[in-house]
């Protein structure tokens, strides 16, 4: 008796490996949009509001009035340490002689924006997203904020595009009179403050504006589908 072995199934034959389209990067990168008059102008301005407290103060008696009437000033302490002031006016003050809550909370915000706006630059809006104060005990003299970023701005602004940063504020109360030797009184913590702060191009949001103000495009793909498919061919001859 012969045993017939066992056929072997045929190998198929392999898939044709699909041919990919070279990318040529000899290919012209698009050239960045030119900045329209008003653009530079308003970079101009905005870098100006930065420059000093005289500038300052100057670009805030026109678009941030709360600011200009607070008397508010920006100073640096070291790299990644600054400092803002809060005067003890009348403007600021209560009823019963204290910093009033809503100067401080206020101020809060102004202070952290003007750090971030100051590092950011111009070309850049500056937004707050989120804000909370405590209130420690009353102030009864000069506001002192000290103010710490939590991330690092110069590698988020490597990046390009939108960001948050979260800015500590401590708030102080001020020495108003300072004694020789440092017997005199000493500084008392009033607030804390948290504030975030989100960070978009300007370019960006223009762009982003003209293609909302831009028509809507026809998709090629939806008028093949919408068009109505032909008839389909008779298999009787026509009519003679």
């Amino acid at each position: 008796m012969t045993v017939s072995a066992p056929q072997q199934p045929a190998l198929q034959s392999a898939a044709p490996i699909p041919h990919t389209q070279a990318i040529d990067t000899t290919a012209p990168k698009p050239t960045p949009r030119k900045r329209s008059f008003s653009e530079r102008a308003e970079a101009y301005v905005s870098k100006l509001s930065t420059k000093n407290n005289f500038w300052h103060r100057v670009c805030s008696l026109i678009w941030l009035p709360f600011a200009f009437r607070s008397g508010i000033k920006m100073k640096r302490l070291d790299q990644k340490t600054f400092t803002a002031i809060l005067p003890f006016r009348r403007f600021n003050r209560n009823w019963y002689n204290a910093m009033a809550g809503a100067a401080l909370l206020g101020n809060s915000e102004i202070a952290g924006g003007m750090y971030v706006f100051g590092v950011c630059g111009g070309d850049y809006t500056v937004v707050c997203k989120h804000l909370r104060y405590d209130f420690l005990r009353p102030c009864l003299g000069p506001a002192v904020y000290r103010i710490t970023p939590r991330e690092n701005i110069e590698e988020l602004l490597k990046g390009g595009g939108e960001f948050n940063i979260t800015i500590d504020l401590k708030i102080f109360q001020g020495i108003s009179k300072p004694v020789a030797g440092g017997k005199g009184e000493r500084e008392k913590r009033v607030g804390e403050c948290e504030a975030t702060f989100h960070v978009t191009p300007k370019l960006h949001q223009k762009s982003k504006r003209e293609r909302r103000q831009r028509p809507p495009t026809s998709d090629p793909r939806q008028e093949a589908t919408s068009s109505p498919a032909p008839a389909p061919a008779s298999d009787t001859p026509p009519p003679t």
